[in-house]
């Protein structure tokens, strides 16, 4: 008996018809954050935390919510590291919106960002081939782990800057996880009508 490379290859499904709706909502958060750094000119450190804590926080409970779509099996260890993700981002979200401080922002925000980053570049990397999310966790995890490993040096320029990094990676995430939805949402339809004839 030969065992998988990976514990959860042959537990691996098909990612369910309705996946796209996690990956676009992720996408709305994502980008409206981004929207918000970008025009928000003079943000004070208590603006800074709220928004910042609200997309990190929103983020973190899409996490949770696709977890359940997109098709790992519940229980495998790629489950539990997506929720694992989703966890973290919700956490580091609530406590940055909660506490104010261009440290903390710096910190927190890093954090956060930096381990659901990794989180999802060892989903991408593990479930390649097997997951239509594969490439994008590949490369949401990459703009996440980059994101995180720039904000420290940001901390001493203010909320501004700290928001403009975490804005830019989020419009970057955002795009990248728009087209992912859209292209998963056409592919449902597609299915849904060759299921009909």
């Amino acid at each position: 008996m030969t065992l998988p490379a990976n514990p959860d290859a042959s537990t691996a499904q098909p990612a369910t018809a309705d996946l796209w709706k996690p990956v676009l909502v992720r996408a709305a958060v994502a980008l409206g954050f981004g929207a918000v750094t970008v025009f928000w000119a003079a943000p004070s450190t208590e603006v800074m935390g709220w928004a910042g804590g609200v997309y990190l926080l929103a983020t973190g409970v899409v996490l949770l919510w696709s977890a359940n779509k997109t098709g790992l099996r519940a229980g495998s260890g790629s489950s539990k590291v997506l929720s694992a993700a989703g966890a973290v981002l919700t956490g580091t979200g609530a406590a940055v919106g909660l506490m104010s401080g261009n440290l903390l922002f710096g910190v927190l925000a890093a954090l956060g960002l930096g381990l659901a980053g990794a989180a999802e570049l060892y989903l991408g990397i593990t479930n390649r081939g097997r997951s239509v999310l594969a490439r994008d966790w590949i490369a949401s995890g990459v703009v996440g782990v980059g994101t995180a490993g720039l904000l420290p040096f940001f901390i001493d320029l203010g909320p501004h800057a700290l928001l403009g990094v975490a804005g830019g990676g989020a419009i970057i995430s955002g795009v990248l996880w728009m087209l992912a939805g859209l292209t998963l949402r056409h592919d449902a339809r597609a299915d849904s009508a060759k299921a009909v004839n």
